[in-house]
């Protein structure tokens, strides 16, 4: 498999172990010490690949979501370097019935070690975001 192949895997485990909370799963995505800036969404800038898991699991593991990640622009800057940029849009609904619709980038460095292609930088960034109150939440 080539390694843009390879990244484009790695982004699609991610959507799956974060929206079916394979924590363990999507812990594997990430390199020990990656950073992870959710500041664009409100959230905090956060390092360590075991601390990001925490938060993740934390603020969303209540939560039913749905990540969609499309338009990866991947470019290769060394043999175990690259850099992604991916359109992508989300749905996090609360337990409440309140829900979040976003649309944005994600804007991502990959470190390949012994293989293995990894997250080492990911950051967040919103177009736009839809929050809608747990009563108007089922009338779409």
């Amino acid at each position: 498999m080539d390694d843009i192949e390879a990244i484009k895997q790695l982004k699609a485990r991610y959507f799956r172990t974060l929206d079916t909370k394979d924590w363990d799963g999507m812990r594997r995505v990430f390199t020990d010490e990656a950073t992870v800036d959710t500041s664009g969404s409100g959230g905090p800038v956060i390092t360590g690949a075991d601390e990001f898991i925490a938060f993740v699991r934390e603020t969303l593991g209540d939560r039913s979501t749905v990540h969609i990640g499309h338009m990866p622009e991947i470019e290769l800057t060394s043999e175990s370097t690259a850099t992604g940029i991916w359109s992508m849009q989300d749905l996090v609904q609360w337990p409440d019935g309140r829900d979040l619709r976003g649309y944005g980038h994600y804007h991502e460095t990959y470190e390949k070690t012994d293989g293995v292609w990894r997250i080492a930088s990911s950051r967040l960034t919103r177009l736009r975001m839809d929050i809608r109150p747990a009563d108007a939440a089922g009338a779409s």
